[in-house]
Protein backbone atom coordinates (compact mmCIF):
# COMPACT_ATOMS: atom_id res chain seq x y z
CA UNK A 1 0.00 0.00 0.00
CA UNK A 2 3.02 2.26 0.11
CA UNK A 3 5.66 3.17 -2.44
CA UNK A 4 6.42 5.86 -4.98
CA UNK A 5 2.91 5.69 -6.48
CA UNK A 6 1.14 6.43 -3.17
CA UNK A 7 1.58 9.88 -1.65
CA UNK A 8 1.61 10.65 2.06
CA UNK A 9 -1.97 11.93 2.10
CA UNK A 10 -3.29 8.76 0.50
CA UNK A 11 -1.38 6.59 2.98
CA UNK A 12 -2.85 8.64 5.83
CA UNK A 13 -6.37 8.20 4.42
CA UNK A 14 -5.84 4.44 4.31
CA UNK A 15 -4.83 4.40 7.97
CA UNK A 16 -7.78 6.58 8.98
CA UNK A 17 -10.17 4.32 7.05
CA UNK A 18 -8.83 1.32 8.96
CA UNK A 19 -9.18 2.91 12.40
CA UNK A 20 -12.90 2.24 13.09
CA UNK A 21 -12.49 -1.38 12.02
CA UNK A 22 -9.49 -1.80 14.30
CA UNK A 23 -11.53 -0.40 17.18
CA UNK A 24 -14.56 -2.54 16.34
CA UNK A 25 -12.70 -5.84 16.06
CA UNK A 26 -10.23 -5.37 18.92
CA UNK A 27 -10.33 -8.52 21.02
CA UNK A 28 -12.34 -10.43 18.40
CA UNK A 29 -11.35 -13.94 17.33
CA UNK A 30 -10.94 -14.46 13.58
CA UNK A 31 -10.41 -17.97 12.20
CA UNK A 32 -8.63 -18.03 8.84
CA UNK A 33 -8.67 -21.13 6.67
CA UNK A 34 -5.46 -20.87 4.67
CA UNK A 35 -5.11 -22.74 1.41
CA UNK A 36 -4.94 -22.59 -2.36
CA UNK A 37 -2.50 -20.44 -4.29
CA UNK A 38 -1.93 -18.19 -1.29
CA UNK A 39 -0.16 -21.09 0.42
CA UNK A 40 2.03 -22.18 -2.52
CA UNK A 41 3.14 -18.80 -3.92
CA UNK A 42 6.16 -17.58 -1.87
CA UNK A 43 5.28 -13.88 -2.15
CA UNK A 44 1.64 -14.46 -1.18
CA UNK A 45 2.71 -16.73 1.68
CA UNK A 46 5.00 -14.01 3.03
CA UNK A 47 2.23 -11.41 2.71
CA UNK A 48 -0.23 -13.72 4.46
CA UNK A 49 2.16 -14.00 7.41
CA UNK A 50 2.46 -10.21 7.52
CA UNK A 51 -1.33 -9.85 7.50
CA UNK A 52 -1.79 -12.29 10.37
CA UNK A 53 0.88 -10.55 12.44
CA UNK A 54 -0.69 -7.14 11.78
CA UNK A 55 -4.09 -8.50 12.83
CA UNK A 56 -2.62 -9.69 16.09
CA UNK A 57 -0.69 -6.44 16.58
CA UNK A 58 -3.85 -4.29 16.44
CA UNK A 59 -5.67 -6.47 18.95
CA UNK A 60 -7.42 -9.19 16.96
CA UNK A 61 -7.01 -12.85 17.90
CA UNK A 62 -6.24 -14.76 14.67
CA UNK A 63 -6.32 -18.55 14.46
CA UNK A 64 -4.94 -20.16 11.29
CA UNK A 65 -6.29 -23.50 10.04
CA UNK A 66 -4.68 -25.14 7.02
CA UNK A 67 -5.02 -28.16 4.80
CA UNK A 68 -2.65 -29.38 2.14
CA UNK A 69 -4.33 -31.72 -0.32
CA UNK A 70 -2.19 -30.90 -3.39
CA UNK A 71 1.01 -31.18 -1.37
CA UNK A 72 -0.09 -34.57 0.01
CA UNK A 73 -0.79 -35.83 -3.51
CA UNK A 74 2.56 -34.55 -4.76
CA UNK A 75 4.52 -36.40 -2.07
CA UNK A 76 2.49 -39.58 -2.61
CA UNK A 77 3.36 -39.49 -6.30
CA UNK A 78 7.05 -38.91 -5.51
CA UNK A 79 6.89 -42.01 -3.28
CA UNK A 80 5.27 -44.06 -6.05
CA UNK A 81 1.83 -44.06 -4.42
CA UNK A 82 -1.32 -43.44 -6.45
CA UNK A 83 -3.82 -40.99 -4.88
CA UNK A 84 -7.40 -42.29 -5.04
CA UNK A 85 -10.49 -40.13 -4.64
CA UNK A 86 -14.17 -40.95 -4.20
CA UNK A 87 -16.68 -38.11 -4.47
CA UNK A 88 -13.85 -35.64 -4.02
CA UNK A 89 -12.51 -37.25 -0.84
CA UNK A 90 -9.11 -38.89 -0.65
CA UNK A 91 -9.20 -42.60 0.15
CA UNK A 92 -6.74 -42.78 3.05
CA UNK A 93 -5.17 -46.08 4.03
CA UNK A 94 -2.52 -46.36 6.74
CA UNK A 95 0.34 -45.43 4.38
CA UNK A 96 -1.58 -42.48 2.96
CA UNK A 97 -2.35 -41.29 6.48
CA UNK A 98 1.37 -41.37 7.33
CA UNK A 99 2.07 -39.20 4.29
CA UNK A 100 -0.75 -36.80 5.23
CA UNK A 101 0.61 -36.40 8.75
CA UNK A 102 4.14 -35.86 7.43
CA UNK A 103 3.00 -33.16 5.02
CA UNK A 104 0.42 -31.40 7.19
CA UNK A 105 2.10 -31.56 10.58
CA UNK A 106 5.76 -31.91 9.65
CA UNK A 107 6.05 -29.64 6.61
CA UNK A 108 3.21 -27.19 5.93
CA UNK A 109 2.49 -26.37 9.57
CA UNK A 110 6.15 -25.72 10.27
CA UNK A 111 6.48 -23.51 7.17
CA UNK A 112 3.53 -21.33 8.22
CA UNK A 113 4.78 -21.05 11.80
CA UNK A 114 8.26 -20.10 10.58
CA UNK A 115 6.90 -17.45 8.20
CA UNK A 116 4.91 -15.81 11.01
CA UNK A 117 7.74 -16.06 13.52
CA UNK A 118 10.05 -14.06 11.27
CA UNK A 119 8.18 -11.13 12.82
CA UNK A 120 8.60 -12.28 16.44
CA UNK A 121 7.90 -15.26 18.70
CA UNK A 122 4.18 -15.31 17.95
CA UNK A 123 2.98 -18.52 16.28
CA UNK A 124 2.55 -21.98 17.79
CA UNK A 125 1.94 -25.02 15.59
CA UNK A 126 -0.69 -27.57 16.60
CA UNK A 127 -2.21 -30.73 15.23
CA UNK A 128 -5.78 -31.63 16.02
CA UNK A 129 -4.21 -34.51 17.95
CA UNK A 130 -2.66 -32.08 20.46
CA UNK A 131 -4.46 -31.68 23.82
CA UNK A 132 -7.51 -33.43 22.40
CA UNK A 133 -8.25 -30.48 20.12
CA UNK A 134 -10.12 -32.43 17.41
CA UNK A 135 -12.08 -35.54 18.36
CA UNK A 136 -12.79 -37.42 15.13
CA UNK A 137 -14.96 -40.24 13.89
CA UNK A 138 -14.55 -42.21 10.68
CA UNK A 139 -16.46 -40.77 7.72
CA UNK A 140 -17.07 -44.08 5.89
CA UNK A 141 -15.34 -47.49 5.89
CA UNK A 142 -14.64 -47.21 2.15
CA UNK A 143 -12.62 -44.03 2.73
CA UNK A 144 -10.29 -45.49 5.34
CA UNK A 145 -8.84 -42.96 7.77
CA UNK A 146 -10.89 -39.99 6.58
CA UNK A 147 -12.63 -38.40 9.53
CA UNK A 148 -15.40 -36.03 10.51
CA UNK A 149 -15.20 -33.62 13.42
CA UNK A 150 -17.11 -35.11 16.33
CA UNK A 151 -16.10 -32.51 18.90
CA UNK A 152 -13.72 -29.57 19.31
CA UNK A 153 -12.00 -29.10 22.65
CA UNK A 154 -10.78 -25.47 22.42
CA UNK A 155 -8.94 -25.35 25.76
CA UNK A 156 -5.46 -25.30 24.20
CA UNK A 157 -6.54 -22.60 21.72
CA UNK A 158 -8.04 -20.47 24.49
CA UNK A 159 -4.80 -20.70 26.46
CA UNK A 160 -2.65 -19.70 23.50
CA UNK A 161 -4.95 -16.81 22.56
CA UNK A 162 -4.93 -15.60 26.18
CA UNK A 163 -1.14 -15.37 25.86
CA UNK A 164 -1.48 -13.31 22.64
CA UNK A 165 -0.06 -16.18 20.58
CA UNK A 166 -1.24 -17.24 17.12
CA UNK A 167 -2.34 -20.91 16.89
CA UNK A 168 -1.66 -22.61 13.54
CA UNK A 169 -3.72 -25.81 13.28
CA UNK A 170 -3.19 -28.76 10.95
CA UNK A 171 -6.28 -30.87 10.41
CA UNK A 172 -5.37 -34.30 11.72
CA UNK A 173 -7.86 -35.45 14.36
CA UNK A 174 -7.95 -38.45 16.65
CA UNK A 175 -10.67 -40.74 17.95
CA UNK A 176 -11.16 -41.93 21.53
CA UNK A 177 -8.97 -44.98 20.86
CA UNK A 178 -6.07 -42.84 19.65
CA UNK A 179 -6.51 -43.55 15.92
CA UNK A 180 -5.65 -40.57 13.73
CA UNK A 181 -7.78 -39.30 10.84
CA UNK A 182 -7.32 -36.78 8.07
CA UNK A 183 -10.20 -34.27 8.15
CA UNK A 184 -11.36 -31.73 5.55
CA UNK A 185 -9.78 -28.41 6.49
CA UNK A 186 -12.82 -26.33 5.50
CA UNK A 187 -14.97 -28.31 7.92
CA UNK A 188 -12.38 -28.09 10.70
CA UNK A 189 -12.07 -24.32 10.33
CA UNK A 190 -15.82 -23.91 10.69
CA UNK A 191 -15.99 -26.18 13.72
CA UNK A 192 -13.13 -24.34 15.44
CA UNK A 193 -14.77 -20.97 14.73
CA UNK A 194 -17.98 -22.21 16.37
CA UNK A 195 -16.16 -23.62 19.39
CA UNK A 196 -14.30 -20.35 19.95
CA UNK A 197 -17.34 -18.14 19.38
CA UNK A 198 -15.38 -16.36 16.65
CA UNK A 199 -16.43 -13.01 15.25
CA UNK A 200 -15.48 -14.12 11.73
CA UNK A 201 -14.34 -17.10 9.74
CA UNK A 202 -12.42 -16.36 6.55
CA UNK A 203 -11.75 -18.82 3.73
CA UNK A 204 -8.92 -18.02 1.31
CA UNK A 205 -9.61 -19.63 -2.07
CA UNK A 206 -8.49 -19.49 -5.69
CA UNK A 207 -11.65 -17.75 -6.90
CA UNK A 208 -12.99 -14.21 -6.44
CA UNK A 209 -15.59 -15.47 -3.98
CA UNK A 210 -18.92 -17.20 -4.46
CA UNK A 211 -20.03 -16.80 -8.07
CA UNK A 212 -23.62 -17.01 -9.25
CA UNK A 213 -22.22 -18.47 -12.47
CA UNK A 214 -18.92 -20.31 -12.09
CA UNK A 215 -17.94 -19.31 -15.64
CA UNK A 216 -18.64 -15.60 -15.12
CA UNK A 217 -16.30 -13.71 -12.76
CA UNK A 218 -18.64 -10.70 -12.90
CA UNK A 219 -21.37 -12.75 -11.17
CA UNK A 220 -19.68 -12.40 -7.78
CA UNK A 221 -22.17 -12.51 -4.90
CA UNK A 222 -20.87 -9.81 -2.57
CA UNK A 223 -23.20 -10.49 0.34
CA UNK A 224 -25.68 -13.25 1.09
CA UNK A 225 -27.31 -15.11 3.97
CA UNK A 226 -27.05 -18.62 5.33
CA UNK A 227 -30.67 -19.24 4.33
CA UNK A 228 -30.03 -18.27 0.72
CA UNK A 229 -26.95 -20.47 0.57
CA UNK A 230 -28.80 -23.43 2.07
CA UNK A 231 -31.27 -23.07 -0.78
CA UNK A 232 -28.45 -23.09 -3.33
CA UNK A 233 -27.02 -26.24 -1.76
CA UNK A 234 -30.39 -27.98 -1.70
CA UNK A 235 -30.98 -27.10 -5.36
CA UNK A 236 -27.58 -28.47 -6.39
CA UNK A 237 -26.36 -25.09 -7.63
CA UNK A 238 -22.94 -25.43 -5.97
CA UNK A 239 -20.31 -27.93 -7.01
CA UNK A 240 -16.85 -29.24 -6.22
CA UNK A 241 -14.62 -27.79 -3.56
CA UNK A 242 -17.00 -24.89 -2.88
CA UNK A 243 -19.54 -27.25 -1.25
CA UNK A 244 -17.64 -28.01 2.00
CA UNK A 245 -16.74 -24.31 2.33
CA UNK A 246 -20.35 -23.19 1.95
CA UNK A 247 -21.65 -25.94 4.24
CA UNK A 248 -19.11 -24.90 6.88
CA UNK A 249 -20.03 -21.22 6.46
CA UNK A 250 -23.76 -21.93 6.81
CA UNK A 251 -23.24 -24.09 9.88
CA UNK A 252 -20.91 -21.54 11.48
CA UNK A 253 -23.21 -18.55 11.14
CA UNK A 254 -26.14 -20.69 12.32
CA UNK A 255 -24.11 -21.45 15.44
CA UNK A 256 -22.89 -18.11 16.68
CA UNK A 257 -20.18 -16.95 14.28
CA UNK A 258 -21.10 -13.41 13.27
CA UNK A 259 -20.00 -13.62 9.64
CA UNK A 260 -18.20 -15.86 7.17
CA UNK A 261 -16.10 -14.63 4.26
CA UNK A 262 -14.87 -16.29 1.06
CA UNK A 263 -11.94 -14.35 -0.38
CA UNK A 264 -9.56 -14.60 -3.32
CA UNK A 265 -6.27 -15.55 -1.69
CA UNK A 266 -4.40 -14.62 -4.88
CA UNK A 267 -4.92 -10.92 -4.10
CA UNK A 268 -2.02 -9.45 -2.09
CA UNK A 269 -2.99 -8.59 1.50
CA UNK A 270 -6.57 -9.68 0.89
CA UNK A 271 -7.18 -10.21 4.61
CA UNK A 272 -6.40 -6.58 5.39
CA UNK A 273 -8.54 -5.34 2.51
CA UNK A 274 -11.52 -7.34 3.77
CA UNK A 275 -11.17 -6.57 7.46
CA UNK A 276 -10.00 -2.96 7.51
CA UNK A 277 -11.46 -1.15 4.49
CA UNK A 278 -14.91 0.28 3.71
CA UNK A 279 -15.32 -1.77 0.55
CA UNK A 280 -14.54 -5.39 1.36
CA UNK A 281 -13.95 -7.88 -1.42
CA UNK A 282 -15.15 -11.41 -1.92
CA UNK A 283 -18.36 -12.87 -0.46
CA UNK A 284 -19.70 -12.15 3.03
CA UNK A 285 -22.23 -14.52 4.60
CA UNK A 286 -24.37 -13.64 7.62
CA UNK A 287 -27.28 -15.24 9.42
CA UNK A 288 -29.75 -12.57 8.29
CA UNK A 289 -29.85 -9.76 5.74
CA UNK A 290 -28.47 -6.39 6.76
CA UNK A 291 -31.22 -4.02 7.84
Amino acid sequence: MSGPGVDAATRAEILVEALPYIRRFRGATVVVKYGGHAMTDPDLARQFAQDVVLMRSVGLRPVVVHGGGPQISALMERLGMVPEFRDGLRVTDADSLDVARMVLVGKINRDIVSAINVHGPLAVGLSGEDAGLLLATARHPDLGFVGDVDEVNPVILDRLLAESLIPVVSTIGVDEAGQSYNINADTVAGAIAEALGAEKIVYLTDVEGLLGDVDDPSSLIGRTTAKELRGMLDRGELTGGMIPKIEACVHAVHNGVHSAHILDGRIPHVLLLELFTDHGIGTMITEASAS
